[in-house]
């Protein structure tokens, strides 16, 4: 056997291997042609599907949000939770369509849902307190049981509403100190609303000697109460008899007035009553005690 007969033995079996090589390597590739074109074939149903549910999902999900949103607007809702409800809905809702999309494509969502219980588990047990306050913050500024301005009694403090937040409702006391009270505290506690009817009732309690007249001392007193612009008209004022005391008459001074005259009205009533009194030469006139 010569060189060149061994040479072309040898490329004739390096020939012989490439095309077994590329004929196994044309039947795997269309092996797998085959079955990815009957996989597509199958699934193109479920993507085509997928697709239209979440379009159609996403633009539902827009109506919806809208709606909600012009339907907070009738009740008035503050301009930031509005916009975070909103927000909170429509990112929810979007939650909810990916899981069902990815369930219409075949995914298994028991992963997406245990992800999701297990992640709002672990945040409610760290911010369980926030949560709570701004579960408060929430329903005080949807029902509104007090505003921006209002006088409040709650907690044991009383102030002007300077701010409703998300967690918190800051009041200002009378003598110029900031509160900072939690939302959820007051959403579950008892408020004290001064301001809600727009004024207040002022309640004076007096004591005078059994000699004097009543009917003339309630004569004088409502005379008095009548010449005060800072007491409203209506409803009328009243002056009436509460029970007797040893040696005195309790009476009770009763009135309205706007709520931004209280501070200063209830020390004028008393002086002007004391005067008027004295100047009547009623006995006993001096006032031992105010309510309020």
């Amino acid at each position: 056997m010569t060189f060149k007969d061994f040479i072309d033995i040898k490329f004739n079996i390096f020939l012989l291997k490439s095309e077994n090589l590329i004929k196994n390597e044309f039947d795997f590739i269309h092996s797998y042609s085959n079955k990815f074109i009957g996989w597509l074939y199958d699934f193109t149903p479920k993507i085509i599907t997928s697709i239209i549910v979440l379009i159609a999902g996403y633009w539902l999900i827009g109506v919806l949000s809208r709606v909600i949103a012009r339907a907070l607007k009738r009740k008035e809702i503050e301009v930031s939770l509005l916009t975070f409800l909103k927000s909170m809905v429509s990112i929810g809702l979007k939650i909810i369509l990916f899981i069902t999309v990815a369930g219409m494509l075949g995914i298994q969502n028991t992963s997406f849902v245990a992800i999701i219980g297990a992640a709002g588990l672990a945040l409610g047990l760290a911010l369980q307190g926030s949560l709570s306050n701004f579960a408060g913050g929430v329903l005080i500024l949807m029902f509104k049981p007090y505003r921006v301005e209002d006088i409040i009694e709650a907690q044991g403090q009383t102030g002007k509403v300077t701010e409703i937040q998300i967690f918190n409702t800051v009041l200002l006391t009378p003598d110029n100190k900031t509160i900072i009270l939690p939302n959820g505290n007051l959403a579950n506690g008892t408020v004290v609303n001064f301001s809600k009817e727009g004024n207040i009732g002022i309640n004076i309690d007096i004591e005078i000697g059994y000699e004097n007249n009543i009917s003339d001392v309630r004569k004088t007193i409502l005379e008095v109460m009548n010449s005060n612009s800072k007491l409203l008209k209506t409803p009328c004022h009243l002056v009436i008899v509460l029970r007797f005391g040893d040696g005195s008459v309790f009476l009770g001074l009763r009135a309205f007035t706007k709520i931004g005259d209280l501070p200063f009205v209830k020390s004028e009533i008393l002086e002007e009553v004391k005067e008027a009194l004295m100047k009547n030469g009623f006995v006993q006139p001096p006032i031992k005690r105010i309510t309020l």
